[in-house]
């Protein structure tokens, strides 16, 4: 870990990105697993949040400049360990592991699902993407119960995310902001690592108000795209022990936003409060209120374009 710091500076290229991650109690994972995360908590140096936020990207990125691009990125980091995300709550630890080559596949699947072959060829050769199916294959069938825990999204934080938090749940911290229109060619800011936005929460009370605003948008709206992404955040919760943590980590994204505009981020309330005018028959407000969330994180997204 320290080499990481020496090596690159006090500087850290982070993309522009939100993750919504799942902390797990080290009694979840399987005997073999427990021990290895166990060992590596009581490592003199864990590795922050910030810091590996900024070396997931520094190898995602390199995988993906590569020609063709690398699979197998598990190689690309510099120790060729994994690593995991760390939180100590009322005397417990909690570990939410990277599982990055298993992530990749994840991502490779997705992407090969939505687009012509054709094209998903030109990207990936079809002989590389073959054998990454087969290993991602093979590794589902010898973890069948071992979930991952992060999901990232690129540019904006999805509505259905912000629904399993509450305000007072919110962690910010206004440090050093690289300005979006300063960035460098891959198109990522150099930052520094004292600015965030994260909210946490209990799985117990994340999934009560995922249930809960299933029920009232399938009542109220019925079948579509809003019910689908509550359903699947609500699934993806399912799959991990009840006594975890559940954090949404604003991530790069707080880069994207000076500091009244990120202080003055309200998301959260206001989906909650979009929620709660469904369930009164309050279409106007609930329109409303959704619509203010939309549009602030469309005009994140579109900072994507300004270049």
């Amino acid at each position: 870990m320290v080499g990481w710091r020496h090596a690159h500076g006090d500087e850290r290229v982070i993309g522009f990105a939100a993750h919504l991650r799942v902390y797990q109690p080290l009694a979840a994972f399987d005997p073999d697993e427990r021990a290895r995360w166990s060992s590596y908590v009581e490592q003199p140096e864990v590795p922050s949040r910030p810091l590996l936020m900024a070396r997931e990207h520094e190898v995602g990125l390199t995988a993906a400049i590569a020609v063709p691009p690398r699979l197998d990125v598990e190689s690309l980091d510099v120790d060729g360990a994994e690593h995991a995300y760390v939180r100590h709550l009322d005397g417990l630890t909690y570990v939410c592991p990277w599982r990055l080559q298993v992530r990749t596949w994840e991502a490779l699947t997705e992407f090969r699902s939505r687009v012509p072959d054709e094209l998903s060829d030109a990207f990936v050769p079809r002989p590389v993407a073959e054998s990454a199916e087969d290993a991602y294959d093979a590794w589902l069938a010898a973890h069948p119960d071992d979930g991952v825990g992060i999901l990232t999204s690129t540019w904006q934080v999805p509505i259905a995310w912000f629904v399993l938090f509450e305000p007072d749940e919110r962690r910010l911290v206004l440090g050093e902001r690289q300005p979006a229109s300063v960035q460098t060619p891959a198109g990522v800011a150099k930052t520094g690592l004292d600015r965030a936005l994260v909210y946490l929460t209990a799985m117990s009370r994340a999934r009560r108000r995922s249930a809960k605003a299933r029920g009232i948008v399938r009542r109220t709206l019925g079948e579509g795209p809003a019910l689908d992404a509550l359903e699947e955040v609500g699934r993806w919760l399912e799959q991990f022990h009840p006594h975890s943590l559940v954090e949404l980590d604003y991530g790069g994204l707080v880069h994207l936003l000076d500091d009244e505009d990120l202080s003055g981020d309200t998301s959260v309330t206001e989906v909650a409060e979009a929620i709660e005018a469904l369930a009164h028959a309050d279409a106007e407000t609930a329109t409303d209120r959704y619509e203010r969330v939309a549009g602030r994180w469309r005009t994140v997204a579109a900072l994507e374009h300004a270049n």
